[in-house]
């Protein structure tokens, strides 16, 4: 007895029966988690979230509902009742808490420290270059603002000192 005929077509037909016989993926489906809900192709047939992320805030948000659900009971009600007057007991025994010992020298800020925040930088003083003597302290502290007691008059005062004049 010879081949069938139409072997080619037996060929074919495996081929096609073959690829019907494979496990098919999952259709396009929405994320559950509410808020996201956005659609994603499953890897395989139980996902339910998008993503990992989708996944861990889905069991979080499981949990708080078991809790919630606990709670209502009669002996979650017990235990979360001991559990305040636990930490109420523990609040009242805590200790007053102890001032921080902080040293003098962290707190003192030398005159050149604070004068120096203040002060333009020299290459803003090349530019003010003017025929009229200006008070030397007038041009380097000419940002600070006024403080309490600080009128106009102190600054006059300040600039009929002589040796304070320069001219640039």
């Amino acid at each position: 007895m010879g081949p069938p005929e139409g072997r080619t077509r037996a060929r074919e037909n495996q081929a096609a029966r073959r690829r019907t016989s494979r496990a098919r993926t999952p259709r396009r489906r929405r994320c559950l988690l509410k808020g996201c809900e956005q659609r994603f192709q499953p890897r395989h047939r139980r996902q339910r979230y998008c993503s990992a992320r989708c996944r861990e805030q889905a069991r979080r948000w499981s949990r708080w509902k078991a809790q919630q659900k606990y709670r209502t009971t009669d002996g979650g009600k017990r235990k979360r009742n001991g559990q305040s007057r636990r930490y109420r007991e523990r609040v009242k025994s805590r200790k007053p808490p102890q001032p921080e010992a902080v040293s003098e020298d962290a707190r003192v800020i030398t005159p050149e420290h604070f004068f120096r925040t203040h002060m333009r930088p020299a290459r803003l003083l090349r530019t003010l270059r003017t025929r009229a003597a200006k008070p030397f302290a007038a041009i380097l502290l000419r940002i600070l603002p006024a403080r309490a007691g600080a009128s106009a008059g102190a600054g006059a005062a300040l600039a009929a000192g002589a040796h304070l004049s320069r001219t640039y």
